[in-house]
């Protein structure tokens, strides 16, 4: 069986975090987050992944590798202008292998899961559908799009964001099509597979049936969402076939913390990052080579690679790039974000949205 990931995303949601690697190279519990899902599609028996990339595509490769680490074959395949999510994965179709009939596996990105992928493509097969879509319940739709289904799993409509929503059901990114029908996505332009793709086919007669699974899922498309998808695999709340230690209020990799007992709430340290005396983790990510001074507390946040945080600052619900510095002291609170390389260095600064 085969599978593509839609990579091409410039991640503009995780900005600055995305400013020098793509999203899907984030550390999640201190693996790369398309790590995960690479390792989810192996375990489903997927023997064959096209890793659909366009933005910083060149980084990919030198982290997967040809994919016989986890017993499976990649291939990149690069888009020199994004073509969006339809136009992305009818570009990487070139390189699959499969018949028109034959099922191929379809994952967005930025989605981190605990569904059954196989149990999904064998409702595919079950239901003689043309294509499948991993359905989840959220407890406020307002922010996303609807996907009505029968009581037959039938699919019947793909709806914009409503402040009425018809449905709790959204789409959960994750689908399996039968190859003709990524065969039929125009070429050459761009294409949404939501607003046009999966609304077309509809309006064709073709059937798509919704899978639904109350199992772990999140959209990691956000600063905060990347801090609460990494603390959730750590923790053991999400399970991953690419991180197997036991569920932990701390993930430390080869890094030099002074009070261990101070990181906690699922925190990750990443490799060559030094975390003070009396500094205070709780729930965050600290990506490699990162400082973190004496008695400052980083709280729900991410600190990027190489940046530095001053003795006694308060970091709670922000976002700081690769290589900046912020000075002692300070307070950055609140969804706050800093870029990479930016320097903070008056201590009376309160950096607050609000």
């Amino acid at each position: 069986m085969e599978a593509v990931i839609l990579a091409g995303g410039l991640g503009s949601r995780l900005w600055p975090l995305t400013t020098r690697r793509p999203k899907p190279l984030l550390p999640v519990a201190g693996v790369p987050f398309v790590a995960h899902q690479v390792a989810k599609l192996a375990a489903a028996g997927v023997d064959h992944v096209v890793l659909a990339t366009s933005y910083r595509a060149t980084d990919f490769a030198p982290v997967l590798g040809d994919g016989a680490s986890v017993g499976l074959r990649i291939n990149y395949v690069t888009e020199s202008e994004p073509l969006g999510t339809g136009g992305g994965l009818r570009h990487a179709s070139t390189a699959l292998c499969a018949g028109p009939d034959e099922p191929v596996v379809v994952l967005n990105g930025d989605q981190l899961s605990g569904h059954d992928l196989a149990a999904q493509v064998t409702h595919l097969e079950r239901t003689g559908a043309e294509g499948s879509l991993h359905l989840v319940e959220v407890p406020d739709a307002t922010a996303f799009g609807c996907v009505p289904t029968d009581d037959a799993d039938r699919v019947t409509a793909f709806l914009e964001k409503s402040p009425r929503p018809v449905t709790r059901q959204i789409n959960a990114g994750c689908y399996v099509l039968r190859r003709r029908l990524i065969d039929a996505i125009p070429a050459g332009r761009v294409v949404s597979i939501e607003r046009e793709t999966f609304p077309d086919l509809l309006g064709a007669g073709r059937v798509l049936v919704g899978y639904r699974e109350p199992a772990y899922w999140r959209d990691v498309g956000t600063p905060q969402a990347l801090v609460e998808a990494s603390r959730d695999v750590v923790r053991g709340v999400a399970t991953s076939p690419a991180y197997s230690r036991p569920p932990a209020e701390r993930l430390i990799g080869d890094a030099s913390v002074a009070d261990c007992e101070l990181v906690r709430g699922g925190s990750a340290i990443g490799p060559n990052a030094r975390v003070e005396a009396e500094a205070v983790v709780d729930g965050s990510v600290v990506m490699a080579g990162a400082l973190i001074g004496k008695g400052a507390q980083i709280v729900d946040s991410v600190v990027g690679s190489g940046a530095r945080v001053g003795a006694r600052t308060t970091v709670r619900g922000a976002a700081i790039g690769d290589g900046a510095t912020v000075g002692a002291e300070c307070e950055l609170l609140d969804g706050v974000r800093i870029g990479c390389d930016a320097v903070i260095a008056d201590a009376s600064i309160r950096f607050s949205p609000a």
